[in-house]
Parts: C-alpha cells; sequence; structure tokens
C-alpha cells in the first residue's frame, strides 16, 4: 500500500479509537497539519473504501474503520505502549494477595487500569471475570440487545475458556471481530502464564491494542516472576 494511504489509515484508526466517532477530512488535516487539502483526503478515504478498509457510516459524515482495518494494524506488529512504574507496582501489588485470590486480584486491577473486561482462569475450570460495566459502558454495547448477547457469551465462560486452554500459543493473542469467541463486536486479548493461568482482555473492536498488549503483558511478567 502507498505509505501516505498507510499513514492516513493509521490516524484515522488512533483517532476512531480515542473519540469513537467518525473522522472526518477537515479534522484531520487541522490536526495533523498534513499540508494537503481536505478534498485529497476524501479522494485517499475513496481508495480505503474501495480496499475495504474504511466506510461511511453517513452521507455526509466521516470514515470509520472496518475490522480488516484493525486486523491489518494488529497484524502488522504491535508495538506496546510502555507501562510506567506506578502501574507496575499496582499490578505486583495484586499478586500479593492470597495464593487463591491472586488471579482474580490481578483480573481487577487490569479492569480498572484498562477499563476493559477482565477474564482470568486457572489450571482447573475456576473462572472468572470483572469490570463488565466498564465494558457495556462502551458506545458499542450500550443497545440492549448488544448487552443481552454479551451477557449471554459471558454466562458459557466456562465452556470458551476451555476451548481456549487447548490452543497452543506463547505469545499473547489477539482474536478480533468475527475471530472473537464473545461475538463479531468484541475483541479478545489472550495470554497464558507458565503456570498455565489464563489472563484475557475483553473490549469492542475499537480498542487501544497497543496500551491493552502492554497491560496484559506486563501483568503475565509479573505473575511469572
Amino acid at each position: 500500500m502507498d505509505p501516505r494511504l498507510q499513514q492516513l489509515l493509521r490516524l484515522v484508526l488512533e483517532e476512531y479509537i480515542d473519540t469513537a466517532a467518525p473522522v472526518g477530512s477537515q479534522h484531520l488535516v487541522n490536526r495533523y497539519t498534513l499540508g494537503i487539502s481536505p478534498a485529497t483526503v476524501r479522494n485517499w478515504f475513496a481508495e480505503l473504501d474501495e480496499r475495504g478498509l474504511l466506510e461511511q457510516p453517513h452521507t455526509s459524515g466521516g470514515r470509520v474503520p472496518t475490522e480488516a482495518a484493525f486486523k491489518q494494524y494488529v497484524e502488522e506488529g504491535l508495538v506496546p505502549k510502555s507501562v510506567n512504574k506506578r502501574t507496575r507496582e499496582r499490578l505486583m501489588a495484586a499478586v500479593g494477595s492470597a495464593q487463591d485470590e491472586r488471579l482474580k486480584a490481578m483480573a481487577r486491577e487490569l479492569a480498572e487500569l484498562t477499563g476493559l473486561a477482565a477474564i482470568a482462569a486457572n489450571e482447573g475450570r475456576d473462572t472468572y471475570y470483572t469490570g463488565l460495566s466498564k465494558l457495556l459502558a462502551q458506545p458499542e454495547f450500550r443497545d440492549w440487545q448488544s448487552m443481552m448477547e454479551l451477557s449471554k457469551l459471558l454466562d458459557q465462560l466456562d465452556e470458551t475458556l476451555a476451548g481456549l486452554k487447548r490452543i497452543r500459543f506463547d505469545e499473547p493473542l489477539v482474536l478480533l471481530g468475527k475471530d472473537c469467541p464473545f461475538g463479531p463486536d468484541c475483541s479478545l486479548l489472550v495470554g497464558r502464564a507458565t503456570r498455565g493461568e489464563l489472563l484475557a482482555l475483553l473490549g469492542p473492536i475499537r480498542m487501544d491494542y497497543k496500551q491493552a498488549m502492554s497491560y496484559l503483558i506486563t501483568a503475565l511478567d509479573v505473575l511469572n516472576d
């Protein structure tokens, strides 16, 4: 892909992650001093539309990234954001809980830090999730039907995690959109600690993947120490 189109797509992705609102050409030109006209940006939007990477929810509105755009964004390589000392200390404090509570404590801390739902499972069939209210506060899940569908899938959490436990992976996985076991409007980041424990973050497709992945990797490192 032309580097200019790649840059424009990245800007749209990051703006949409931040705002959950369609991104307009004039806004991009003004905010990023692109040195091109809004008309040129709209022409590039049209090219990305044809590639299936952007779509226009409303005729006169801006663009939003498609599932394919987010998959490309993830597959091109996520460079996790750095985690500050205070965040790491909070995660380390969670692990300081009693042995049978440390995984739940870690999940609760991850939910607080990310604003996503956090899921934990030990080597047995014990599962736990927290932060559902934070997840349902996201714009994507505010309608009643989406809330009910997601709640129903979480009720089947044991079965879903049992399936994930059978998958072999050394690095954290990103299961996005149609690949996500919690529905096509979601993304799941899941990692495994050396003791076999699973930790996962569940959110909308419109997720800050770099930040979420950094928290998940740090949490797994802390669990492994």
